[in-house]
């Protein structure tokens, strides 16, 4: 009879992909947004190809780029005014939209206060995320670690410019172990007659050339606004985030890229108004140019 040998298939070799994913800024918290967690999305392999080439694709840009793609939200907490309502424990908060979540955040570097969630007091925060689409809900709570961990929780709100509205989040109870239900964490909806619509912002890549002559830098607080058709005008925003970054950009002969979320003026911008604070040592300024790209969702 006839014999036949049968032989294992052989193996599909897969090629493994690699992805890329630049950061570029800093996980501190008192550098930047103050964030020391990031949402970093991959870009193609041919960026940094032509980054390693040197052809003019900076790593830096790309992470301007992932910014570009990321939503920024300003989160103000209430600490309720109530005897030992605040906390010295680590406030974490997650936001949950109609597409993702942001996944924990750590509440560390408020803008309005060096001692967070004291009694009483508004703080202030900086969460970027990739796109959660519309905000349903959050959960907030804290670890239940230091000396005084009780926390009387006001109200949160949060401010999304991409989607053009102001979401009020009330709770107006404990986060204590020996107070209420024993909760440390609580999950709020947005009151619906609380919230604000507004026309929602976009991104702009606003690239800024300090001049190459003596004395050309500054440490200024350095603002722009941006002017379209029918007298539509943006708001006056400051390009650095704090004191370390003044001290950092704007130095002579440099050129300095920020993504920044403005009110839309359209397609055509007729002229800007760019200047700054004035005070300190080094604050005169020899300005070379600005240019300037509105970054719409479709990349385009």
């Amino acid at each position: 009879r006839l014999l036949t040998s049968r032989t294992a298939p052989r193996e599909q070799t897969v090629e493994p992909f690699l992805y890329y994913f630049p950061c570029q800024r800093w996980l501190a918290v008192e550098e930047d947004d103050g964030q020391i967690v990031r949402e970093l999305v991959p870009v193609d392999e041919a960026f940094v190809k032509k980054d390693s080439e040197n052809d003019g694709q900076s790593l830096a840009t790309l992470g301007l780029e992932q910014k570009a793609k990321s939503t920024t939200y300003t989160v103000k907490v209430k600490t309720g005014d109530k005897k030992n309502a605040g906390t010295d424990a680590n406030v974490f908060i997650t936001l949950y939209g109609s597409k993702d979540d942001t996944g924990i955040v750590s509440l560390k570097a408020s803008k309005i206060n060096k001692n967070k969630f004291e009694r009483g007091k508004v703080d202030e925060f900086t969460v970027e995320s990739v796109d959660i689409g519309n905000l349903k809900k959050i959960k907030i709570g804290h670890d239940n670690k230091g000396n005084s961990t009780g926390w009387f929780l006001e109200w949160v709100e949060i401010d999304a410019p991409s989607l053009g509205q102001c979401l009020k989040f009330p709770c107006g109870r404990w986060l204590d172990k020996s107070e209420d239900d024993g909760a440390i964490e609580r999950i709020i909806f947005p009151a619906e007659l609380q919230t604000t619509e507004y026309i929602p912002f976009v991104p702009y890549e606003i690239t800024v050339y300090t001049s190459d002559i003596f004395g050309a830098g500054t440490d200024a607080d350095v603002f722009i606004v941006l002017y379209g058709s029918d007298g539509i005008c943006t708001q006056q925003k400051s390009l650095c985030l704090n004191k370390r970054e003044q001290r950092m950009y704007f130095e002579r002969n440099s050129v300095n890229q920020f993504i920044v979320e403005l009110e839309d003026v359209g397609d055509i911008i007729e002229k800007i108004r760019i200047g700054h604070k004035g005070g300190g040592l080094n604050s005169g300024w020899h300005l070379d140019h600005v240019a300037i790209r509105r970054l719409l969702p479709n990349g385009k």
